[in-house]
């Protein structure tokens, strides 16, 4: 299997920071961000290759710097065509593999990685999605009684009604047949142009990562203010 790591978009919520390096290159622990999961991407065996999206004729050319000519890291420029337009330009180097993993680069996470190729096969479904049913809010939060409070919460673990979809797929290769016919749009958002109707045919499953942490990436700021957490999920990716 072939993972690819979307790592070309502008960083906008990542400003000024991402002025200066792309989101991919976030520093942690004297590391880029990019790093911990290209390296956690080769602990699975059954990943041969990683294709990098970026700009690389901007400040994703940092990023080709770092890793310079490595064995099994190929990169794609951005076609800025949207999620979906630019995993048309990955199609040759899929060749014939019929499932592919992808990883938006500013998500952070110890997902177990055979389990859910595995959960994936088992559910022949066209996609499957991390999700996630409970989250740690980062506010306090307080019981309530006919306007009484009775109780604090102080940033608790909450049960989620709705189902969070992090940025980490396994993606079949009829996802691609299916972005074709819609080439003739100048974006193509993979979620809500290709995947939402899936859903509705049933075709998506949901891998659900339990209680294991998740962040967003989406600033230096986000990550000081989780340190704990950023290296606690580090330490669960074995890094």
């Amino acid at each position: 299997m072939k993972a690819v790591i979307l790592a070309g978009g502008k960083g906008t919520r990542g400003k000024p920071y991402t002025e200066y390096f792309p989101k991919a290159m976030t520093p942690i622990n004297g590391k880029p961000l990019i790093d911990y999961i290209v390296k956690y991407l080769k602990s699975f065996s059954f990943v041969k290759e990683i294709i990098i999206v970026s700009d690389f004729n901007g400040l994703g050319g940092q990023i080709k710097n770092y890793y310079g000519n490595q064995k099994n890291i190929t990169f794609v420029q951005d076609s800025q065509s949207g999620t979906g337009g630019d995993l048309l330009h990955i199609e040759r180097k899929l060749k014939d593999k019929s499932e592919f993993l992808l990883w938006f680069v500013d998500n952070l996470c110890a997902v177990d990685l055979k389990k859910m190729k595995e959960f994936f096969r088992k559910k022949d479904s066209s996609a499957c999605i991390v999700t996630r049913t409970k989250r740690k809010e980062e506010t306090g939060f307080a019981i309530v009684e006919d306007g009484i409070i009775k109780e604090f919460k102080e940033k608790p673990v909450m049960k989620l009604q709705l189902s969070e979809c992090l940025g980490i797929y396994m993606l079949g290769k009829d996802i691609i047949k299916r972005i074709k016919a819609k080439q003739k749009q100048k974006e193509i958002n993979l979620s809500y142009d290709i995947l939402q109707q899936l859903s509705k045919e049933g075709k998506i499953s949901a891998y659900d990562i339990g209680n294991k942490e998740w962040i967003d990436v989406e600033s230096p700021m986000v990550l000081e203010r989780n340190e704990k957490m950023v290296n606690k999920i580090i330490k669960q990716m074995g890094l």
